[in-house]
């Protein structure tokens, strides 16, 4: 029989999380996780309106408070305002879900040197730079959990996407290389890579039948993911369980990229 005293595994109480870009999909999935889970999460966007939208539906779904975040996370400024804030109002930061992305699916030809610079900036050289901000107010409190949004374009490619490909790969480098630099400062450093989700970015593909014909040979399960699967990884991860792994990247693609 279960003792009723012992802590139930997998929960967040007590603890303070900042997820980027979760004002829709595998973001907010992500946020709505995390505070059913028990922890007080902030959510981040460039759009006031939609991250109120947002806060609302993980009261509905969870019946928890959830605070907004209204910064671009390329602006680093801004970060460290929202950072300092979020220490001010709840005393502690313990979980940054860095999962902020942008695709642009070109051929390497068609990109000018700035479009490529900017796609990096978004989604390398902005998380590296909100990982170090928070992970400095995390090694000062001695705990910390720095979860990267990845995805299986890091280790896998499909034709005609090389930055974005490039820019996910240095962001599982960063990751690796954080969870040796912050390890004995009790802040652990891991990524989540999500194969193919039907959120709503992805709405024309789910809807193309060509294309779907491809998830179903290309993904074991034959099926896309459904948005909330994503959101027990992210728990995992930021959770006192996952308190040894370190420096792990957590593959949530049905299959895919083990298939042959």
């Amino acid at each position: 029989m279960t003792d009723p005293t012992l802590p139930r595994p997998f929960r967040l109480d007590g603890r303070v999380a900042l997820v980027t870009g979760a004002g829709r999909g595998l973001g907010l999935e992500m946020a709505k996780a995390l505070a059913s889970a028990g922890a007080s999460v902030i959510v981040n966007g460039r759009d006031a309106g939609r991250l109120e939208e947002a806060a609302e539906a993980i009261r509905a779904a969870t019946g928890r408070q959830a605070g907004t975040a209204p910064f671009d996370v390329a602006d680093l400024d801004a970060a460290r305002e929202a950072l300092a804030a979020i220490v001010r109002d709840h005393g502690r930061l313990d979980i940054l879900v860095n999962n902020v992305g942008v695709r642009d699916r070109r051929p390497l030809s068609d990109f000018s040197a700035e479009e490529a610079a900017t796609l990096i900036a978004t989604n390398l050289v902005a998380p590296t730079m909100l990982a170090r901000e928070a992970a400095a107010l995390m090694a000062a409190q001695g705990h910390g959990r720095l979860i990267f949004v990845t995805s299986i374009a890091g280790h896998v490619a499909l034709p005609r996407d090389p930055v974005y490909t490039a820019a996910k790969a240095g962001l599982t480098g960063l990751m690796r290389a954080l969870a040796i630099d912050y390890a004995r400062a009790g802040v652990t450093s891991n990524a989540i890579a999500p194969g193919m989700f039907a959120t709503q970015t992805n709405e024309r593909l789910v809807a193309d039948a060509d294309f779907s014909a491809f998830v179903d040979v290309r993904v074991p399960l034959g099926r896309w993911g459904r948005p909330q699967e994503i959101g027990p990884a992210a728990v995992f991860l930021a959770s006192d369980e996952a308190s040894f792994v370190n420096g792990h990247v957590l593959v949530v693609d049905g299959g895919q990229t083990v298939r042959m």
